[in-house]
């Protein structure tokens, strides 16, 4: 088969149909590298460079383009910026003896990382926690169609396109999980029990700030994005993480009015994010007109790429499961991550609809010979005869 551009190659793939070989990605905000993992494999490969950090929450690098093509990546991601005027630095503060980086974002979550500890940021404020719903319903929630968010990203697409790659949106649209950012974990569990009228006035919000981001972002860059990022964790590693009443009810309708707003505005296909074991909400999910699946957690209960590609091949993309990220990727043996690599694409890859990745970020810790091993094998075992 004649080689394809790589945004041939992800377009067929995403269209069911078969390409040269599986689109590879690496570098988005659910598909990235965490820096220490990143260093290490640039010390392996004998490469010198300065690291950019992509995400300072988790902690993710941008890899240069020179690491982009060394393992042939298909992908290039586009992100929108905070608006003028918002303060996006991270503050050194010193609390109970130990010095710690903050970031406070748009929303007043305020993200926090021990200095001793600099694996990635957790939530160390949740500016809702005692709201009540009228407070909600007045808190002064950013504007999402601020243009100044999207100022340049034209020029940028229309280069990536240009050079021939697929182009990505950052991730986005959080419709659910926000609610618990503002919240807080415990309070938000106990609002979808005893108090759903809370959550959604949240989701209502929440809603309302991605649909205008949406239509300022598509307004900028609509005719030139491939792939659109959104997502919200829906399972833990045994299945769902709430009610798959509740989910159904109350989170469901304001997502799927998401999706469709989206796909009034580009002909880009919608991802959609969530680890664990969701396949009991993949069905909703295409109700919703999801066209992608990602991380494709295949350790989490339910999620066997065979059974998977058997029961939904024909109407989702399958983006990510290439290896199990928990287990063999960090812990394995080359040899190992070679052989479960070369089993997931023979599982996946039929008729299309595949895009190669880990499942979820690479880690810190993971050894660099274990990176290399996972994108060159997907490589060597991604061609289509």
């Amino acid at each position: 088969m004649k080689e394809m551009t790589s945004r041939q190659r992800v377009l067929t793939a995403l269209n069911h149909q078969v390409p040269d070989r599986v689109p590879i990605d690496l570098g988005g905000f659910q598909t990235g590298i965490h820096r220490k993992a990143y260093e290490s494999l640039l010390g392996h490969l004998g490469l010198t460079e300065d690291i950019v950090i992509l995400d300072p929450v988790q902690q993710l690098a941008k890899p240069s383009e020179a690491i982009l093509r060394r393992f042939r990546v298909d992908t290039r991601y586009l992100c929108a910026k905070g608006p003028a005027g918002f303060d996006g630095r991270i503050w050194q503060n010193r609390r109970n003896g130990r010095l710690w980086h903050d970031l406070t974002d748009e929303f007043g979550v305020v993200w926090s990382m021990p200095d001793d500890q600099p694996l990635y940021m957790d939530i160390s404020h949740h500016p809702l926690a005692d709201a009540t719903i009228e407070e909600v319903r007045r808190y002064p929630f950013p504007r999402g169609n601020d243009p100044t968010r999207f100022s340049g990203l034209r020029a940028q697409a229309e280069k990536l396109q240009a050079d021939g790659f697929a182009v990505c949106t950052g991730i986005g649209g959080v419709v659910y999980e926000y609610g618990w950012y503002l919240r807080g974990l415990e309070h938000w569990f106990m609002d979808m029990i005893e108090n759903p009228a809370f959550c959604e006035a949240m989701l209502d919000r929440m809603l309302e700030f991605w649909t205008d981001y949406y239509t300022g972002f598509m307004a900028e860059v609509g005719g030139c994005v491939d792939v659109v990022m959104i997502g919200d964790d829906l399972a833990g590693q045994d299945g769902p993480l709430f009610r798959p009443d509740f989910y159904r009810r109350i989170v469901k309708p304001r997502q799927k009015a998401l999706v469709r707003h989206i796909k009034k505005l580009t002909s880009a296909k919608i991802w959609y994010h969530t680890c664990g074991g969701c396949v009991e909400y993949i069905p909703d999910l295409i109700d919703n007109g999801i066209d992608i699946l990602n991380p494709v957690q295949i350790s989490a209960r339910g999620m066997d790429p065979a059974e998977l590609k058997r029961r939904f091949g024909d109407r989702l993309v399958f983006w990510g499961g290439g290896i199990d990220s928990q287990h063999i990727l960090p812990f394995g043996t080359p040899q190992q991550v070679r052989d479960q690599v070369e089993g997931n694409i023979a599982a996946f890859k039929p008729s299309g609809g595949f895009v190669f990745n880990n499942v979820h970020n690479i880690q810190a810790g993971v050894p660099a010979e274990n990176i290399v091993a996972l994108f060159d094998t997907a490589i060597e075992f991604g061609f289509y005869e």
